[in-house]
């Protein structure tokens, strides 16, 4: 029998695992109901090519941040050339930039009406022939640009834990630095590589902005086209399931591949860097720079030539009000998933048995699940609601039988708390460790409890993990497009949806405005994570 301190932590624990389990239990109830007639249309015309693309899009996209990831983790983590220094911060700031604007950057670079090849033809001649910008390959690039630095962190992270004995060990035996990294250090990084895959794919299946610049079609623009071309969001449902499908397949993957491998020692020494000279010190210099140069730098400096451009003159009082909707949105979702969050911590923490710990894990499978997925899954359930609760209840009342849940904020809120939760669990779960159980005790002692006791023990030293718990909550629902595109009230347009328009219609320039604000919030998150990836590495 479980202790009373425990039991009433069960239902704040399992009334948020049941807000995950919402959109899972609509995916499959969507199925009860099939249009023949839609399904048939698009597995004619569309399913072939959104598997073909989404494929490839997978593939493509893994093996590139693996190479890139990886590669970049070796150079600065074990290895010294000219520039490691800054560079092993500066590789992380890609972070920073949505794909979505990334994507559009690119395309306004280096397509056929882009300055890079009008300069070519210049130059060289009407004659000079490019590959195409809007393309499998073109899109991959991108994705890999943004999404690399989630295998660069956690093998750079692995890499730095190994430890200066395996090095040493491996010299002594008469290994090369090369032969050392295929035969020790890679095969312990595994576990680090393959959570950092498994993240990158998860994103790449659920990017909806950067595939839609390219005009490329995947699962999560084809829920898009579902819902507003043929007006049927059960089958945007349908559609939506079979894309969380593929995410629970990356998840599935992931945990297989990383099997029984053993993690590397976080307690072990730093390891001994390998001095590099001559070319090939050059070679990893031109390496990490060129990757720094593409995937930051560049991107950065066309957005500020674009808003000088173009862009500045769009400062107005509309953009104000879209400013206006996005800090709101973002602060209000921050200090809702935040709240839970730290509940939640306090549960698992409070009542560590198997149901709790259960619990709470489901609750933080919400990051799992696209945007798009949770969008729609939402909308469906909450239109069930109101055309049968709601509408006839307001009509009793002499409302006028309006709907009040679909295409309101707070169904726009809920997606956000249950896409971010995980987001904001992870620092507040960590601040918590640090807090010594004798500490809560002793004052308890002293006769402070309850409400005194959070505010005067707990609150004060979880400040630094609430907060960042916060920022980061906040810069993801700035950042995110599908699920705010999709469910947000009418007339409520925020700077990412001001985006989507822009490159929608070709108009590069005065998408820079928006998404030059959305780069220079984003740094926020990334220069807190380089600042304590210092300290705890440096």
């Amino acid at each position: 029998m479980s202790h009373p301190v425990e039991r009433r932590w069960y239902p704040i624990a399992f009334s948020v695992a049941a807000l995950v389990l919402l959109p899972l239990s609509i995916l499959l109830f969507s199925w009860s109901s099939v249009d023949t007639e839609i399904w048939a249309h698009l597995w004619e015309t569309q399913m072939p090519r959104l598997l073909g693309n989404t494929l490839m899009l997978l593939l493509g996209v893994s093996v590139g941040v693996v190479v890139l990831g990886v590669s970049l983790a070796w150079l600065t983590a074990l290895c010294e050339f000219p520039g490691r220094r800054w560079l092993d911060w500066a590789l992380m700031l890609p972070f920073a930039i949505p794909a979505y604007v990334l994507a559009f950057v690119f395309i306004g670079l280096l397509d056929f009406a882009g300055p890079v090849q009008s300069l070519a033809r210049e130059w060289f001649g009407s004659g000079i022939r490019f590959p195409r910008v809007r393309s499998t390959g073109g899109v991959i690039a991108v994705l890999v640009l943004v999404f690399y630095p989630y295998v660069y962190l956690l093998a750079r992270s692995a890499f730095l834990a190994q430890g200066r004995g395996l090095m040493e060990a491996a010299r002594v035996l008469g290994q090369s630095p090369w032969q050392a990294f295929w035969r020790v250090a890679l095969p312990m990084a595994r576990p680090a590589i393959g959570a950092g895959l498994a993240l990158a794919m998860m994103e790449t299946l659920a990017d909806f902005g950067a595939v839609s610049v390219f005009n490329f079609d995947t699962f999560t623009t084809a829920i898009y086209k579902t819902w507003y071309g043929f007006f049927s969001l059960t089958s945007a449902t349908q559609l939506a399931s079979l894309l969380l499908l593929a995410v629970a397949l990356v998840l599935y993957g992931e945990r297989r591949a990383r099997g029984a491998a053993r993690p590397a020692n976080e307690r072990a020494r730093t390891a001994a860097l390998y001095r590099l000279t001559g070319m090939k010190a050059f070679a990893a210099s031109a390496w990490c720079g060129l990757v720094f140069l593409c995937a930051f730098v560049i991107p950065v400096l066309q957005l500020l030539v674009w808003l000088w451009q173009r862009g500045r003159f769009d400062l107005d009082e509309r953009y104000a009000g879209m400013i206006l909707h996005t800090l709101y949105l973002g602060g209000i979702a921050a200090l809702l998933t935040v709240t839970v969050a730290l509940l939640l911590a306090f549960a698992r923490r409070q009542a560590p048995v198997r149901s709790i710990r259960s619990a709470v894990s489901l609750a933080n499978l919400g990051y799992a699940l696209p945007g798009s997925v949770l969008a729609v899954s939402i909308m469906l359930a909450f239109s069930y609601l109101d055309r049968h609760i709601v509408i006839p209840l307001s009509d009793w009342l002499g409302a006028g039988g309006k709907p009040l849940l679909l295409g309101s904020l707070g169904a726009l809120l809920l997606a956000y708390l249950i896409r971010f939760m995980a987001v904001a669990f992870g620092p507040l779960e960590s601040a918590l460790a640090r807090i010594r159980p004798s500490l809560p005790q002793a004052s308890r002692s002293l006769g402070v409890g309850g409400p005194a006791l959070f505010v005067r023990i707990y609150l004060p030293l979880l400040l630094p993990g609430t907060l960042s718990a916060a920022l980061l909550v906040f810069v993801d629902v700035l950042k995110e497009m599908p699920a705010t595109l999709l469910m947000r009230p009418f007339g409520w347009d925020t700077l990412a949806v001001r985006i989507f328009e822009m490159t929608s219609e070709g108009e590069w320039a005065r998408a820079s405005l928006p998404a030059l604000t959305l780069v220079l919030v984003g740094l926020l998150p990334v220069v807190l994570l380089i600042r304590r990836s210092g300290r705890r590495l440096g």
